[in-house]
């Protein structure tokens, strides 16, 4: 019983020393920044905007929504066009004056059917009537209106659709540096890893030779420890935003960034302020606003007659459909005016006229909230232009400071609780520079967003 119970904890050990084993090099392999991926790839920015505007769900969707669109002006250009309709009816009646007509039709009236008994009291006849006919506008103010709104529809929504490009466009920058960021600080943390294990180095040699305290290398073992903390979350970091990449240019898989420095040039805000009036949810609106007064025009023509012509050609059998026993045609010519159709039309008008009004309200409105979005952004840029410069001094000033600390320690001069702090100081300023570069470039191109010259500035052909 011994010998079996020693083997099963032997089998036991093995099974979770290899588990163990199994785990972290799963861990190490998904966390690892430089792990490649069998189906990631690098792109870049320039491709992953075209990429986006090609594939991107939320584009693909709104495409068809533009089709659609485009659909209402056929559907609209359809009322002007004539109306053909077939139709097969089967009658059976005693009715004295239906029974006269259908006989005419059918072509079978004798000399019999005018006697004064066979008129009041005819017998029930049958009368299966196969007809085609038409009927063709003439004048239908209504209609014509109507094309001119599903036109100006389509074209608004084709400017819409534009600005989703813009929109997709500025998201996709957006997550490249964010991936971009994230790529520096697993450099940085890395990076604040060596300089901790360097630490802990020296505080054990110093240790060992008697000129330092055990608590020391405590302190500076703890420091290694949280260092590859902010290392394990950093990478984490850097694959979520890889795979935020890949969702938005509609890929189930990551997409990493290349090491491009995406730089654009900024202009003058009187540049971006006259460009925004021009964006494309502007354009949109505006035509928005036309066709809302276009709709008081269609309330006004409910007051104008409809005129059309018409015609038919039957046959009539009384024996069996599709029957020809009798044949005729008519030709019609109409007009139909509604005189009083309980003050709808008043209504209606009345109703156009405030919704012009409010679309008139909407527009004044987006256009002084985006030269506010253009003058924000553009305080934006200066800001994180002014934060860059002022990291890249703290980062000069933070090396410095750490390498003047280093040295006073290892002369037994400081304690390790200032060199410790030193190197918070120097993570802190390093990781604030990569933050800031990428604050700099992402406020220019929200600045070219909101101005909506996004496209073109990364040279996006429309």
């Amino acid at each position: 019983m011994h010998k079996v119970s020693s083997i099963g904890q032997h089998n036991w050990l093995l099974s979770t020393i290899c588990y163990l084993l199994l785990s972290s090099a799963l861990m190490l392999y998904f966390l690892s920044p430089s792990v490649s991926f069998a189906s990631e790839k690098q792109i870049s920015l320039s491709d992953a905007v075209k990429t986006a505007l090609e594939n991107n769900h939320e584009i693909l969707a709104f495409k068809n929504s533009l089709y659609a669109q485009k659909e209402d002006i056929g559907i609209a250009r359809s009322f002007l066009l004539p109306k053909i309709t077939f139709q097969e009816r089967y009658m059976r009646t005693n009715n004295p004056t239906y029974s006269f007509m259908a006989k005419l039709n059918q072509e079978r009236f004798a000399q019999s059917d005018f006697e004064i008994t066979s008129l009041n009291n005819p017998k029930s006849i049958n009368d299966f009537q196969t007809s085609l006919s038409f009927e063709q506008p003439v004048f239908m103010r209504k209609a014509n209106i109507g094309i001119d709104i599903s036109k100006r529809e389509f074209s608004a929504k084709a400017e819409e659709f534009i600005r989703k490009k813009e929109d997709i466009a500025f998201r996709v920058v957006q997550t490249y540096l964010m991936v971009q960021t994230a790529k520096e600080h697993v450099k940085v943390a890395e990076l604040a890893l060596e300089d901790a294990k360097e630490h802990l180095r020296i505080a054990e040699q110093r240790y060992k030779t008697g000129l330092g305290l055990y608590s020391d290398t405590l302190r500076a073992s703890t420091s290694v420890t949280d260092a590859e903390q902010k290392l394990t979350s950093a990478k984490k970091n850097l694959n979520v935003a890889k795979r935020a990449l890949g969702v938005l240019l509609g890929m189930s898989e990551s997409i990493d960034s290349t090491d491009e420095k995406v730089d654009f040039l900024v202009m003058d805000i009187d540049y971006y302020t006259n460009a925004a009036l021009s964006r494309k949810d502007i354009k949109s609106l505006e035509m928005h606003h036309e066709n809302a007064k276009n709709s008081i025009k269609i309330a006004e023509s409910g007051y104008l007659p409809y005129i059309g012509i018409g015609g038919s050609y039957q046959l009539n059998d009384h024996k069996k459909p599709f029957g020809s026993e009798g044949d005729s045609w008519q030709i019609t010519a109409f007009l139909r005016w509604e005189l009083f159709d309980g003050t709808k039309r008043e209504y209606e008008r009345s109703k156009a006229k405030y919704k012009a009004l409010e679309t008139e309200e909407y527009l004044n409105n987006i256009k002084k909230a985006v030269t506010f979005k253009v003058y924000e952004a553009y305080l934006g840029v200066e800001e994180a232009r002014k934060n860059l410069e002022l990291s890249k001094a703290a980062l000069k000033t933070a090396e410095e400071g750490k390498r003047l600390v280093e040295i006073r320690y290892k002369n037994a001069l400081s304690p390790i609780v200032d060199l410790m702090d030193a190197q918070v100081s120097l993570d802190h300023a390093r990781a604030n520079l990569v933050a800031k570069e990428n604050e700099y470039r992402l406020a220019v191109v929200n600045l070219s967003y909101e101005s909506g010259t996004i496209l073109k500035d990364l040279r996006i052909e429309q």
